[in-house]
Parts: structure tokens; sequence; C-alpha cells
């Protein structure tokens, strides 16, 4: 059996976090065996460290305002993540834009709430609500220098539903969130060579 390692960057409550843990760490696909090594986040008060650590995941936290420059920041970042080696980098929720220092260095996947190319950026989900788009959904995306700009891996739409307000909506994306980014990281890394 095969075994891949993943590694996941988080900034907040750590929902996503918590779904590929639930739903990947440490289960086999197509005989290959998908683990978590670390969990990264940003944000010292992160929810998600607590997520982490209930799965016996450790749980780094880098905080982004000890560093002087995005680039400095990314620099910690790729090297503690060099200490895991990890297979694939997965950002789920992770509110940072990356560098290329990072994304030369790192074969890394990106979630984001909404159907790209459309909506790019920290405010998708509201822009994406009051836009006169019938339609919303989510975005998996590898991890390129151009923000939410690189190659999509996986898409799932939703229709907007009558009188739909803006908390259904992010209910609805974040119900998406939880099943397409588990899904890629399974289809990514137990394919059959």
């Amino acid at each position: 059996m095969f075994s891949k390692k993943i590694a996941i960057l988080f900034s907040g409550s750590g929902s996503n976090l918590k779904a590929i843990l639930e739903k990947v760490h440490g289960r086999e696909f197509n005989g290959v065996k998908i683990e978590c090594v670390c969990a990264i986040t940003n944000n010292p008060n992160a929810l998600g460290i607590q997520k982490a650590r209930a799965f016996g995941i450790e749980a780094v936290v880098i905080n982004h305002k000890d560093f002087a420059s995005r680039e400095e920041f990314d620099v910690a970042l790729v090297k503690k993540l060099g200490e895991f080696s990890p297979d694939l980098t997965v950002l789920a929720g992770f509110m940072r834009i990356l560098s290329p220092v990072f994304t030369n260095a790192v074969k890394a996947i990106n979630l984001h709430p909404s159907i790209l190319p459309l909506f790019k950026g920290a405010h998708a989900i509201k822009e994406s609500f009051n836009s006169d788009m019938q339609v919303g959904g989510v975005s998996v995306h590898w991890v390129s220098a151009e923000l939410d700009g690189g190659k999509i891996i996986a898409q799932r739409a939703f229709e907007r539903e009558q009188g739909m307000n803006l908390e259904a909506w992010e209910e609805k994306i974040h119900e998406i969130e939880h099943e397409i980014l588990p899904q890629s990281i399974i289809n990514l890394l137990s394919k059959k060579f």
C-alpha cells in the first residue's frame, strides 16, 4: 500500500480542516493511505487549532504579524512545510495571499467559494450573492502566483433559490466545500499510475 502525506493550511474556524480530517485522514483510497502530517495556521486564535489537535494532528502557528513582509512569512511557511515533506499542501480557508516564494516551492491546492474565474479574492461569497448570477458555487484549483488564478481542478454549482438570503447562500457554499475539497484530495492522491 502506498502512503501519501498532506499538510493543511487554515486561518479560522477550521470547518474545512475538520471535513478533510473526518473524510480523508488515515483512510485508504484505491490502495493509497492518506495522512495529514501537520496543520498550519497564521492565526494564533484560530478555532481550527483545537479541531486539529482533537484528531492528534500537530497544529503549528506561524503568525504572519511576526514578519516584516509577505515574502519573509512565506519563507518560514515553506521551511516548516519542508520539515513534514507533504505530497500535497491544502489551503482550506487560509486567508493569506502567497508570494512566489511559496507558489514556486510548494505543490498546493486551494478552495475558493465561487465559480472561478468569477469573484476572486476574500469577499467572493458576498460579491457572488450580490451579483445577478443565478448560480453560486465552489472551486478547487492549483495554487499559482496569480490570486485564485491557478488551473481549476473541480467545481460545483448550485442554483439560487427564490428569497435566498446571504446566510443561506453562504451555508450552501460551505456545505459544498466540505464535500468537494476532501473529494479533490482523494482524486489527486489516489489515482492509479
